[in-house]
């Protein structure tokens, strides 16, 4: 036994010298791909400034216009300056952009950009794209190392990296939204399950658990401050350690440790972004803290019968939910916030609870992005067998985590009555139970939400090739089968990822090498042509007025003031924007001249393809939402509610077209094309 030692030993570090090398290879791999896509389909290297930065488009351009400022300015600190004291973004407004949004990636770049002697070499805008396209392999890697430390292989690691680069089209959409904050919040957030998939392991050496603790703060930390969404996707992890920890699945003390780090890692990021109202104000903290509070009081709860246990349980779970709505009231109240109204309303019409004639909450609902998830996504899942294996892994586990269940709180934990309550307690191990509810629950968020789909996605490739090379997993169904000898189960552990393995490099590498060498090309000219217009011919502190998303590349190409942008998280924000959009409604030239006068605008943009809108069906084009908001009957053949009227006055985009003196004495057209057509405010009233 004594001679075995030191080949087991060698045999360890030669596997993890070998799994380390090809996780670290797949990360530059994927990387490099994701990096040689984007430039094929744009050729961004050939193309204009001016054309490189149109393609950032909506939020994504107004992101990186920070970044771009940074870079303007003479200083670091006058750089930071303006962007605590910004009058730029919202006319005859100065606002703090550091507090509004999660722009700390930005500043930290420029700055990163500015020490490192690589001006002469790198363009900013290939420093940008290339640390996006960087952290890719940081997610790969992080995705790699949760599977293997599931399924004690890194040959689980490397199937899931290779369901993640085949499922592309699903599991991000890095390489033509660049900017997008998820980009840069999804790999820190696979770096911190990797870091509780490692923490809930037993036997942990005290020096490992202080590390490991520390990785978990660390990449929590830099979730929260790279996405402005941080505080629902912990919320959701919060409430996943809560009904582990209530099932009693999860060591109390580690998961107690998490609670606090999740809420000293979103107070961190409160204090950087000068205590921000809506953080304060988050459900993530009113959960923590009651969870914590309520724990004070019910010492006991994991002691007793079944029936006992059960009450005890059905008290805790109210006991915090309703500490939770208090302590969020109360918070709400003190701060008198309401940045976040909007969200509570599209969910409730969402899921059925009263139709609204509410603006926002309509112009979330008519979104596909914010629809439930396409039957379409399956199908391609399905093609590439992710879907097939995640189906058959879930359900294995899933029924091993309710036979735990059911032993802990009946108190049998410890009596195997039988050879499958046996194998169950061995399949559900802690991490393994938390990455189980971990795709349980945002595959619910992933369903109900097309835009949160890649935080699920990227989860059910970690889960499925975990449950393909897992000895507990394939035990389980040997054993039912009674099949079950060492060498069958050695042999099908490997034998089934080798030959998924082998299918996705047969069915998918032609077609991928086919992907990277068709090229394209950006072709835009009549946002170039807009562009280029507003930055000879408009003053450098002409205030613009349009659609928010056109407005983020405005501001990104010419540095003109806005009137409203895209980061919608500010309710006089949201407000301001449907004034502005009622040059879409049926209004009078007076009251759109005096709304736009208003906000300082000296040019509107307007868009045909919003006033002559046929993307959305009837009920969900913009205009609709502006008639519905406004009380007007909407435009063509359909059914109306019957408190809507019909308005006084024709639609205005249409109306202004046709040079009526009416709408002359206010605007006056100054540029068009195929797309835009740009009008002049006039001076008086």
């Amino acid at each position: 036994m004594l001679s075995l030692n030191p080949s087991s030993e060698l045999w360890k570090r030669l596997s993890l010298t070998v799994g380390g090398t090809v996780a670290i290879s797949l990360g530059l791999l994927t990387s490099v791909y994701v990096a040689t896509l984007h430039e094929n389909d744009l050729w961004f290297s050939n193309i204009k400034e001016v054309e490189r930065e149109i393609s950032f488009r909506t939020e994504c351009g107004l992101y990186y216009s920070y970044y771009k400022e940074m870079l303007q300015a003479t200083s670091i600190q006058q750089g930071l300056h303006g962007l605590i004291y910004d009058n730029k973004t919202e006319s005859l407004r100065t606002i703090n952009i550091l507090e509004r949004m999660n722009v700390y990636q930005e500043v930290f770049l420029s700055i990163l950009y500015r020490i490192l002697p690589i001006q002469n070499y790198l363009e900013p805008v290939y420093f940008y794209i290339y640390t996006l396209f960087g952290l890719q392999a940081l997610y790969v890697i992080a995705l790699y190392v949760t599977s293997w430390l599931l399924s004690g292989t890194w040959l689980s690691g490397l199937l899931a990296a290779f369901w993640y680069i085949t499922n592309r089209i699903d599991t991000t959409r890095v390489e033509f939204t660049i900017p997008l904050r998820e980009n840069w919040a999804l790999p820190f957030f696979a770096v911190q399950i990797a870091a509780i998939t490692y923490l809930f392991r037993s036997h942990l050496r005290p020096l490992h658990e202080k590390l490991t603790l520390l990785a978990v703060f660390i990449s929590t930390f830099l979730f929260s401050l790279t996405w402005q969404f941080n505080q629902f996707m912990m919320l959701m992890q919060a409430l996943v350690l809560f009904i582990l920890d209530c099932l009693d699945i999860l060591p109390t003390t580690k998961v107690t440790w998490l609670y606090i780090i999740q809420l000293t890692g979103i107070l961190l990021v409160c204090v950087l972004q000068f205590f921000n109202s809506m953080i304060l104000g988050s459900l993530l903290i009113s959960f923590n803290v009651s969870v914590l509070l309520a724990r004070t009081v019910q010492k006991n709860m994991k002691m007793g019968c079944l029936l006992n246990r059960l009450g005890k349980l059905f008290f805790h779970v109210l006991l915090v939910l309703c500490l939770t709505l208090l302590v969020n009231n109360f918070i709400k109240k003190i701060l008198n916030l309401e940045s976040d109204e909007h969200i509570f309303k599209f969910l409730k019409a969402k899921f059925g609870f009263g139709a609204t004639r509410d603006f926002d909450a309509n112009l979330y609902l008519c979104e596909e992005a914010f629809g439930l998830l396409p039957f379409n996504t399956f199908a391609r899942l399905s093609d590439t067998l992710l879907f097939y294996a995640y189906l058959f892994v879930l359900l294995l586990m899933a029924t091993a985590a309710a036979v735990l269940a059911f032993q802990n709180l009946s108190g049998s934990a410890n009596v195997q009555s039988t050879d499958k309550m046996e194998i169950c307690t061995i399949v559900l191990k802690p991490g393994a139970a938390y990455n189980l509810m971990h795709t349980i629950l945002f595959g619910c968020l992933a369903l109900s939400t097309m835009r949160m789909k890649y935080l699920w996605t990227s989860h059910m490739c970690v889960f499925a090739s975990f449950g393909l090379c897992s000895t507990e997993v394939w035990g389980f169904v040997l054993k039912s089968v009674r099949l079950y000898t060492p060498q069958r189960l050695c042999v099908i552990r490997y034998l089934v990822p080798i030959i998924t393995l082998l299918y996705l490099s047969y069915k998918f590498c032609p077609g991928m090498m086919d992907e990277l060498s068709e090229l394209r090309e950006f072709y835009d000219p009549d946002t170039v042509e807009l562009m280029n217009w507003i930055k000879s011919n408009t003053p450098k502190k002409a205030v613009i007025a349009g659609s928010m998303q056109l407005l983020a590349g405005v501001k990104l190409c010419t540095g003109r003031i806005l009137t409203n942008h895209p980061h919608y998280e500010d309710k006089s924000l949201r407000e301001r924007t449907k004034q502005v959009y009622q040059v879409y409604a049926k209004r009078s030239p007076e009251d759109v001249y005096s709304i736009l006068r208003s906000f300082g605008t000296n040019y509107v943009i307007l868009e045909d393809s919003i006033c002559y809108e046929r993307r959305h069906s009837r009920g969900c084009r913009l205009r609709d939402l502006l008639d519905i908001a406004n009380s007007h009957i909407m435009d063509g053949l359909g059914e109306n509610e019957p408190e809507l009227k019909a308005s006084l006055y024709p639609r205005f985009c249409e109306e202004i077209k046709k040079n009526l003196s009416s709408y002359s004495m206010y605007f006056t057209r100054v540029f068009q094309n195929k797309t835009f057509h740009v009008y002049k405010l006039a001076k008086h009233k």
